[in-house]
């Protein structure tokens, strides 16, 4: 009953944390803003999306290879399809119940491949830890394409942190920087080390060990470097769409796919955030592109809402429609395998 309870009132949480995001996104909105916001959408040209979901058709192709790739050095070989039906299967369950979608995932290999679910959970560890990693170098590119951007709009906040009160640089304030990171990062394994027996530091650790193991887990794998192009594959994937997104609205039409790098890395932290990126991605993005001088309201907000929408069309259509066929595909390959072995037997008899 009370693991129920927890249950139930994490499912609230995120349908609040949701809710609120969406009101983030809308709250300062008033009739005039509605109405500008309304004819963007109207104009917009929505055939692009049909572009923008073969590429996330392809990501999410590719990201499936990978997690076979992954599941290989375990001793088995699920079908390339059945891995793909699952990873569609778990993105639609996760628009519903976050987190839940990944064990619906393992649930569908361990079910149609035989192979056992528990045994999924590292690859699914190591699939995130990866995932953390590609994000952490998306910002870095951002900010070395995006510099001079980043610099204009930072210089004079990230300048008071380093001057004094005449204006020139504080070798003062440079090293109470540097003495605090320290002591932070010091305070840290303190804690860690120190107060390592409580339920809460555990569960810390554990992330960071179970990060650890899914990094190094690739060193197991029979074709390292194929792994690698499958991640770089689905990141260019996701950059890709999200700069033919820009097209569909003339306002944005000018950006360019370095300009999408800055998108894709707050939009994916949108993601992150909010179950399924409800409100928190087209927020992220409606702020990320006023950088380029594109109003918020209403191109910057029709824009997140737009790219917001192709990703959860993409899930609920391509969801939609591998619950339909991964029925059906394992019955006709169990009739398959059937009359193989059939025949297989009636040939020794012979």
């Amino acid at each position: 009953m009370k693991k129920k309870l927890l249950v139930l009132l994490q499912y609230l949480f995120f349908a609040a944390l949701a809710a609120f995001f969406v009101w983030l996104s809308l709250k300062d909105m008033d009739s005039q803003k509605w109405a500008q916001l309304k004819d963007a959408l109207d104009r917009a040209n929505y055939w692009l999306l049909v572009p923008v979901l073969g590429l996330l058709l392809v990501s999410h192709w590719l990201r499936a290879l990978r997690w076979r790739q992954l599941i290989e050095p375990m001793g088995y070989e699920p079908s390339k399809i059945n891995c793909f039906l699952g990873v569609m299967i778990g993105y639609f369950v996760n628009l519903g119940a976050p987190r839940l979608g990944e064990v619906v995932k393992c649930t569908i290999l361990a079910r149609y491949e035989k192979v056992p679910a528990d045994k999924l959970v590292g690859t699914i560890v190591a699939e995130r830890a990866f995932d953390v990693i590609c994000l952490a170098i998306v910002f870095g590119l951002t900010f070395l394409f995006q510099f001079n951007v980043i610099h204009s709009l930072t210089a004079d906040k990230t300048a008071a942190l380093f001057q004094g009160a005449n204006g020139h640089i504080s070798i003062l304030k440079i090293l109470l920087l540097a003495a605090g990171l320290l002591v932070a990062f010091l305070l840290v394994r303190w804690i860690l080390s120190r107060w390592g027996h409580i339920n809460l530091i555990k569960k810390v650790k554990a992330i960071f060990v179970n990060i650890w193991h899914g990094l190094t887990s690739v060193r197991a794998l029979k074709n390292k470097p194929l792994f690698f192009v499958y991640t770089v594959g689905i990141w260019c994937m996701y950059l890709l769409s999200t700069w033919f997104g820009f097209f569909a609205i003339s306002a944005t039409s000018h950006l360019t796919i370095t300009d999408a790098l800055s998108v894709l890395a707050m939009g994916s932290v949108g993601m992150i955030v909010s179950p399924g990126g409800i409100g928190a991605y087209a927020l992220l993005v409606q702020k990320t592109v006023t950088f380029y001088d594109v109003p918020a309201v209403p191109y910057g907000l029709a824009l997140g809402w737009l790219l917001w929408f192709g990703q959860f069309l993409s899930f609920i259509l391509f969801g939609t429609v591998s619950f339909i066929l991964l029925p059906i595909i394992n019955k006709k390959r169990t009739l398959i395998t059937t009359d193989e072995n059939t025949a297989d037997h009636t040939t020794k008899n012979l």
